[in-house]
């Protein structure tokens, strides 16, 4: 469920390390340097990573201990918001900016269980993530399901693409989960934004999962410069105003823009500690 390119802290690698319009195409393959996808992947109990990877995500967890449970707070949510669309409300064509590399159920196996007719564009820019994507995801001949191995930066190329799959004439949910937060301020992630809402039919839903900056901010804080050390693509955290920013035009489904612990209620007789101190903000919002 996002949060990279390159290196990233999440499970979508969507950035070349390279300034905007210095971007010379896909990032390349380099098992010594972690890489956030597989940190993703790692923290998921998934097999496809590198030493490098383990190292990197565990210094992390030393500095935020619930990192492991914000990856999996943060799958639940794009999962459950999916599903939730597909059968209460009918949306039947998903937009997932940052697909990261497969564990457990992809986006379209949530979707077209719930709703067989539904529809499923994957984006990310990372080659071992397109591999994964062509071999586990896409369902070749259906025209259900593609991908496309572009930035997030690149809306124009992204909105074309998916539109030989989707139809931006009906509502769409598009998912940025943890994904924006690799994208600096220089780059102005509100703008990018703003061109995929722009494109997207009255009752269409955008879901984001962004790391916090003003959620134990003393430990993120820490988290993300050693993090930034290492990485070729940065870290932003940011905060609530700034997270909500991005649903600017859009009436935002309750809670909001709210911690992660806030979208659940908790289960009987059980508790999840630290749960509501996850490093990170989720919001749904639909456009009107």
């Amino acid at each position: 469920m996002v949060l990279t390119a390159s290196q990233r802290w999440s499970p979508h690698a969507l950035m070349t390390g390279q300034p905007a319009g210095q971007r010379q195409g896909p990032p390349t393959f380099d098992a010594s340097v972690p890489h956030p996808s597989r940190m993703w992947n790692y923290w998921l109990g998934g097999k496809d990573h590198f030493a490098a990877d383990r190292e990197a995500a565990d210094e992390a967890a030393r500095a935020i201990r619930l990192m492991p449970s914000t990856a999996q707070a943060t799958r639940r949510f794009g999962a459950e918001t999916v599903r939730e669309l597909a059968v209460s409300h009918g949306i039947s064509q998903f937009l997932d900016i940052g697909t990261g590399l497969p564990v457990g159920e992809a986006t379209h196996e949530v979707a077209q269980r719930a709703l067989p007719s539904a529809r499923v564009v994957y984006v990310d820019n990372d080659p071992i993530v397109a591999s994964h994507a062509r071999a586990l995801l896409v369902r070749g001949g259906t025209g259900k399901t593609s991908y496309l191995q572009l930035d997030l930066r690149d809306t124009s190329a992204i909105l074309a693409g998916a539109a030989k799959t989707l139809d931006w004439g009906r509502p769409a949910l598009i998912l940025l989960s943890a994904v924006v937060h690799f994208i600096p301020d220089a780059d102005d992630p509100w703008a990018i934004v703003a061109r995929l809402k722009a494109a997207m039919a009255p009752g269409s839903y955008l879901l984001v999962a962004h790391m916090a900056s003003d959620i134990a901010p003393e430990a993120v804080a820490s988290m993300a410069e050693g993090y930034n050390q290492r990485a070729a693509v940065p870290v932003t955290p940011r905060s609530r105003e700034q997270v909500t920013g991005l649903f600017e035009g859009m009436s935002l489904v309750a809670p909001g823009v709210a911690p992660a612990g806030r979208w659940w209620e908790p289960s009987p007789g059980h508790s999840s500690p630290g749960h509501s101190d996850l490093p990170a903000y989720f919001g749904l919002g639909v456009k009107p």
